[in-house]
């Protein structure tokens, strides 16, 4: 039996570097075709999640369980997937898949880079939110008790964190 087949979980708050880490790892090999980004499911309203799923934990909840599910079924190797999903949320998608093997790498900032950065290099000041920031501490405290790999992005160029997650895959 050959090796299991990797998905790579980019997990964070907003602004921390998710996104634009991922763009940087889909342009070069093994990455290119096989990065993906968790919000291209589709992000109903609050209202819609309410309704349909009985809140955005439970949607939150859907949206992981269909992505694990969807990679699953593609024979690529290797895959990364950015997005705001709790950790515990993978770890419960990924026991329906036992072919997969997981990887869920935090990336976090200090609170300071990330209003720097949702104001005025993304201009999305509307993100900077005290909901955003106990959401980020949240999922620090998450990481901390699942033994997952933290990388802070705070003082790290994109390229440097790119290589950080290589190397953690052993692909560097």
């Amino acid at each position: 039996m050959g090796e299991k087949r990797r998905v790579v979980f980019l997990v964070g708050a907003s602004g921390v570097g998710k996104t634009a880490v991922a763009q940087v790892l889909e342009a070069r090999p093994p990455w290119a075709g096989n990065t993906h980004y968790f919000d291209t499911i589709g992000v109903p309203s609050a209202e819609e999640m309410e309704s349909v799923f009985g809140g955005g934990e439970e949607w939150q909840l859907w949206a992981t369980r269909q992505w694990v599910n969807s990679l699953a079924e593609r024979d690529a190797p290797l895959h990364l997937i950015e997005g705001q999903t709790r950790p515990s949320f993978i770890n419960e998608a990924a026991e329906d898949c036992p072919d997969l093997e997981f990887l869920i790498v935090l990336l976090d900032c200090n609170p300071e880079v990330r209003r720097h950065r949702l104001t005025e290099l993304r201009q999305q000041p509307e993100l900077l939110t005290r909901d955003m920031e106990n959401w980020a501490v949240y999922l620090a405290g998450q990481a901390h008790a699942l033994g997952l790999p933290v990388i802070d992005t705070s003082q790290l160029d994109i390229e440097a964190v790119a290589h950080e997650i290589e190397a953690r895959v052993g692909i560097a």
